[in-house]
């Protein structure tokens, strides 16, 4: 491994060399394996292991000290790979469920509801675009592997709700309680920032509101956002199925 291979690796922990680039980071054998089906193309595998050619082809075998030196992780895993982003699909899915995030900043909170849309089989996501990069490091750590599985669109967030047929739900702290909430077969359902929920502007257009009732005796304010994704997926699948 050179050191301008380093220096490259590195750059790609910022935005704007992942989308000067179109290159993006994965850790560890099983989310490389994972994108490897999906059909990204890598353009480097590093491993401190030998791997099956077949299955890996052009790794290149490092020492654990050269992977701590290019690992995003405290901890690293055997293996990293760079991958060529995939073209975005110009077109948002016609799919029954649709989930729309607003303005999240959190990685982990979009890893974690990318991972959980993969598990309902849910193929496409559509971001304002201001939520967090879907190929920052830690967004991508944290789908461990779904990424590969679930087209991340980012699109002007109020043109999209204006234009789509669907009606369009959105989580709030007051609102029709979920459980109580009959959803129709097809729906857009937002779900706002990590502190300052929902814009208002994106309120505006957003057509029942919903909450996701606490205990009387609940001391927290507000669910995580990601939390209050898998809540909202798992009940609006819970219906249909």
């Amino acid at each position: 491994m050179t050191k301008a291979d380093q220096k490259f690796i590195k750059q790609l922990q910022q935005k704007k060399y992942r989308k000067l680039h179109k290159a993006f980071v994965v850790e560890g054998l099983k989310s490389i394996s994972d994108f490897l089906k999906a059909g990204f193309t890598p353009l480097h595998i590093y491993s401190t292991t030998i791997l099956d050619e077949q299955l890996y082809s052009d790794f290149e075998r490092i020492t654990n000290r050269e992977l701590r030196q290019i690992s995003f992780l405290k901890h690293p895993h055997n293996a990293l790979a760079v991958f060529k982003m995939k073209p975005v699909a110009g077109k948002i899915t016609s799919a029954d469920f649709i989930l729309a995030l607003d303005n999240l900043q959190d990685p982990g909170n979009l890893g974690t509801i990318i991972r959980t849309a993969d598990w309902f089989g849910i193929r496409q996501i559509v971001c304002s675009k201001d939520t967090v990069d879907c190929y920052n490091p830690k967004v991508v750590q944290a789908t461990m592997g779904a990424l590969a599985n679930v087209s991340v669109i980012y699109t002007d967030l109020a043109v999209f709700l204006q234009e789509t047929a669907k009606p369009v739900y959105g989580t709030f702290l007051q609102g029709d309680n979920i459980y109580k909430t009959v959803f129709p077969a097809q729906a857009v359902v937002v779900i706002g920032n990590e502190g300052n929920g929902i814009r208002p502007e994106i309120e505006s257009l957003i057509s029942r509101q919903i909450t996701i009732p606490k205990s009387s005796s609940a001391m927290a304010e507000s669910l995580n956002a990601s939390v209050a994704a898998a809540v909202v997926m798992n009940e609006f699948f819970r219906q249909k199925f």
